[in-house]
């Protein structure tokens, strides 16, 4: 059995006391929660200073609230006040890409600049252990974490760390080459313990001991898959960024938008154009109590998918802005939305509200 298969064989026997803390993700423990207020109408940006530019929301062990932007750190919200953090208090960039936890509580951000830990006192740069940032998507189990990189995948076992390519052989990319096909923008390992990790060009890759398998049909190869996330009946969902919302289960790539009638057909022909109403553009993926899929896209809001009917959600039904970068479920069920504005939004199924973190930043 080769080093790749073993960890991940042993990441599956931890899966199924599995805890997928992420932005997209979960956390377990019995403390209470932070009070989340509702945004007062004259008070729309409920974390003044964000400049539009949140990323992804979690909440941590004690049920505070971790919430990370695009160049301005992180703000932490304990139920009472915010207070935000930067490179001048130990994170090692201000652009935090995902925010996750492992199974002792502790916090990992991946960052434009690397990976650095918060063990609850201080923050530590591990970005010299991972080879070849920045860091796109990751996932925890309760003996490691998942990370992806520009040229693949490195594992974390809690003392050291181990890089793996999925890159074939014979592909060398030029020095200081950029646009890696293999780099790696979100990752997920589903119930039966096999890993799944979404490219920026090649599909998405299924990783089993040396052998990488690659879905590439109907356009999921191309632009880069995003997110990822498996529904209550074990079905996989990939969101693309052009190529919109895929179903595979197990045997079957089917493509929704196609079915739907919702692509961006400019945008797959190498035209950047934004459409409102399509559903080609997914950022985020996550699914809600009554297993309806969410799905958030870059330029039409948010869609709910019952595996009949899809629904869109936008401005005009009261989501804070149409650009969803994160899709968050906390421990009790409750979703939260990360869009291109200062404010979070708390959805319950029917209705949307801004909440209030008592806009004063310390």
């Amino acid at each position: 059995m080769d080093l790749f298969q073993s960890l991940l064989k042993t990441v599956f026997v931890s899966t199924i006391a599995l805890i997928f803390i992420s932005c997209k993700g979960q956390v377990q423990n019995g403390d209470q929660h932070p009070v989340l207020n509702v945004a007062s109408p004259d008070n729309a940006d409920t974390i003044p200073g964000a400049h539009g530019d949140l990323d992804c929301i979690i909440e941590d062990l004690h049920g505070n609230y971790w919430i990370g932007s695009n160049g301005h750190g992180v703000y932490h919200y304990d139920g009472t006040s915010l207070k935000q953090i930067t490179t001048q208090q130990g994170l090692c960039s201000d652009f935090i890409f995902k925010i996750q936890m492992d199974a002792h509580g502790f916090l990992w951000f991946s960052t434009r600049d690397g990976i650095c830990r918060y063990d609850g006192k201080t923050f530590s740069d591990y970005t010299d252990s991972i080879t070849n940032a920045p860091y796109f998507g990751f996932n925890p189990s309760e003996r490691g974490l998942f990370f992806g990189h520009r040229q693949g995948i490195c594992f974390y076992n809690g003392t050291s760390f181990r890089n793996f390519s999925i890159q074939p052989s014979d592909f060398h990319p030029l020095p200081g080459d950029n646009n890696l096909p293999y780099s790696i923008y979100s990752s997920l390992i589903d119930k039966t313990g096999n890993a799944w990790f979404g490219t920026q060009s090649k599909g998405v890759c299924r990783r089993q001991g040396n052998t990488s398998t690659f879905l590439t049909d109907k356009n999921l190869a191309g632009p880069a898959v995003r997110a990822m996330v498996e529904d209550p009946q074990g079905i996989l969902w990939f969101g693309n960024n052009g190529g919109g919302l895929y179903r595979y289960d197990g045997q079957t790539l089917t493509n929704i938008i196609e079915e739907k009638a919702l692509g961006n057909p400019k945008f797959l022909a190498g035209i950047y154009h934004d459409l409102p109403g399509s559903m080609a553009r997914i950022f985020a993926l996550n699914t809600d109590n009554e297993g309806n899929l969410l799905i958030g896209t870059i330029d039409a809001g948010l869609w709910k998918y019952d595996g009949i009917h899809l629904t869109n959600y936008t401005t005009t039904e009261g989501l804070s802005g149409n650009s969803i970068r994160d899709i968050y479920k906390n421990k009790g069920g409750e979703i939260f939305i990360v869009s291109n504005s200062n404010a979070i939004t708390k959805y319950d199924g029917k209705t949307f509200t801004e909440l209030d973190f008592h806009g004063e930043v310390h």
